[in-house]
């Protein structure tokens, strides 16, 4: 099952508190909804073992993470894989960062691939709940930026 998302997010703090948010492993995988453990291989890949509920399907999925920062055109890309329980999935996400005035808009997109248990479950669960750890992760991102 394929799923597309996309949107833009206003962060209430400045372009540099913002990128050095998002280029940092141990800070994006914390952002994450129900984040189990992170750790940092690099500095730009890290593993990250989340709980995953979606309808019946319960358990714990362990991702790896690569982050794709590229300061020059303001845009950090992520590259996310991994599973649990027979279910994978694969996803890209990136976004452009657009400074304001004190705030700094994620003009972001993202797509994702699951397949086994997980995508069984069926299109509008599996849509419903992504959009609910979508708005969480955002959620969490601005809470670890508050001053």
């Amino acid at each position: 099952m394929n799923l597309q998302y996309s949107g833009e997010e206003q962060i209430p703090v400045g372009f540099d508190a913002v990128w050095a948010f998002v280029t940092s492993p141990e800070k994006v995988g914390h952002s994450f909804p129900d984040v189990v453990d992170v750790t940092v291989q690099d500095p730009t890949h890290f593993e990250a073992v989340v709980k995953v509920a979606v309808g019946p399907v319960r358990g714990k999925f362990k991702m790896r993470v690569e982050l794709l920062p590229d300061r020059a055109k303001h845009r950090i890309d992520m590259k996310i894989s991994g599973g649990g329980f027979g279910s994978a999935v694969d996803m890209a996400a990136g976004a452009d960062l657009v400074e304001g005035a004190g705030t700094t808009a994620l003009k972001w997109s993202g797509q994702a691939e699951a397949r086994g248990p997980v995508a069984a479950v069926g299109g509008r669960v599996l849509d419903a709940q992504a959009k609910k750890l979508i708005t969480q992760a955002f959620e969490n991102v601005r809470q670890q930026l508050s001053p």
